[in-house]
């Protein structure tokens, strides 16, 4: 029997989450072995290009890495990649590796396995020509197919739909009809007022959008040729692009038998520990008790990944540091518009600004309180006051969140 491997901190996800808390362990003082295992063939790098200058070809590869290679072996951290843990033994604190190699870790472990993409189960799924996106390869496949397609279909009303969209007509004028369950696209995140203002950005640019309509099924040759919806709505396609979402990817923890919470994530305290003893979690699967939003939360972007690595690092290292950080998240159609949010949140919509210009903060407010906030244009300076408001919890004017003239940092308790 092959003799088990000792490091300190065995870190499970080859993303950011893993990444930045390698990087703020060492930040942090921690000495010892850290150990990185990821799937993916390439060290942690940022997703959001994928859909964006990554797949308009207008940034390489390495350019999306978090940190450039040299950075892990400066600051000895041991990646593993193109390898998964298969298995976890909690009473034993080891890991088996897909290699083969068993791992136990003497300090902590971080669980930040990601998410996976929400495939469709429906007749035709299986043609040549669908895809999904989520890795550099499928940025690669969808390239490949967009130069050589004319009529693109993009499934789906959120953010990968409608970035790949804008991104393929802004690169290659390429025709896209985008089919959604919304009556506007990102309808579900912000609200109808929100949702209508990109769907105008998407329509003054040329994207058809078909609201109200769910898929039935594709048509195809072997490759797919048309998309049809369960109304009798037929679109011929030469290339599809789904975004219906992702999962938590909590297999590895289920098997463990460490406690999942309500939204399908692993469930976390605010130092995000699970219920084993000296284990973390980070990133998408990490539903934390968020002591800003006096509940549990779970939040799928880099920025969230990022600060929980942090976090879970400092943690690790005994800080008992509480992960009171305010969400954020931004999101680019093309160079049409852009957008920054922090949250998450829901509450009635406060808007600053002109949602017809496409400058604007909303204000999501509950109970005279900001919940959430989001811009498009150049208004930061709406976001950081929002994000205060949001951390402070204090209860606002909202004539004054809706007046332009008014100041908001007034509205801000340490501003006044």
């Amino acid at each position: 029997m092959a003799a088990v491997r000792e490091v300190d901190f065995l870190l499970v996800g080859g993303g950011l989450a893993a990444g930045s808390c390698a990087a703020a362990l060492r930040q942090q003082g921690a000495d010892g072995s850290i150990l990185l295992v990821g799937r993916e063939p390439d060290p942690p790098y940022d997703r959001p290009p994928l859909s964006k200058e990554y797949l308009r070809g207008e940034q390489g590869r390495e350019d999306a890495y978090w940190r450039p290679l040299s950075f892990w072996e400066e600051n000895d951290v041991e990646l593993a990649t193109r390898t998964s843990v298969m298995s976890i033994d909690l009473g034993a604190r080891r890991a088996k590796l897909s290699s083969g190699e068993e791992v136990a870790w003497r300090r902590g472990m971080l669980l930040a396995t990601g998410a996976n993409v929400r495939r469709l189960r429906v007749p035709g799924a299986e043609l040549e020509g669908i895809h999904y996106l989520r890795t550099f390869g499928n940025a690669d496949a969808i390239r490949a197919d967009v130069e050589a397609a004319e009529r693109v279909v993009l499934i789906g009303g959120s953010f990968i739909a409608c970035e790949c969209a804008a991104s393929i007509v802004a690169r290659w004028g390429k025709h896209c009809e985008l089919l959604m369950l919304e009556q506007e696209p990102l309808e579900r995140q912000f609200g109808t007022l929100v949702g209508r203002a990109f769907g105008r950005v998407l329509r003054d640019h040329g994207v058809v959008l078909h609201p109200g309509e769910e898929l039935e099924r594709f048509e195809g040759d072997g490759r797919v040729r048309a998309v049809v919806a369960k109304s009798g709505l037929r679109v011929e396609a030469d290339c599809v692009i789904v975004g219906a979402g992702v999962m938590p990817d909590v297999m590895l923890a289920r098997r463990a038998g460490i406690e999942l919470g309500e939204t399908g994530g692993v469930r976390c305290d605010a130092m995000l520990r699970t219920s084993a003893d000296g284990v973390f979690a980070a990133g998408d699967i990490a539903e934390y008790e968020s002591p800003i939003h006096g509940r549990a939360i779970r939040v799928e972007h880099w920025d969230v990944a990022l600060n929980h690595g942090r976090t879970a690092a400092a943690n690790m290292l005994g800080r008992e540091r509480p992960h009171d950080v305010v969400p954020y998240f931004f999101s680019d159609l093309a160079d049409w518009l852009s957008i920054e949010y922090v949250g998450p949140g829901e509450g009635r919509p406060i808007v600053r600004g002109s949602l017809e210009e496409a400058s604007f903060t909303v204000f999501y407010v509950e109970d005279g309180r900001v919940r959430a906030a989001l811009t498009a244009g150049d208004r930061g300076q709406d976001l950081e006051y929002a994000r205060r408001l949001i951390k402070e919890g204090a209860t606002v004017d909202e004539r004054l969140l809706a007046d332009e003239s008014s100041d908001l940092a007034s509205l801000v308790p340490d501003s006044r």
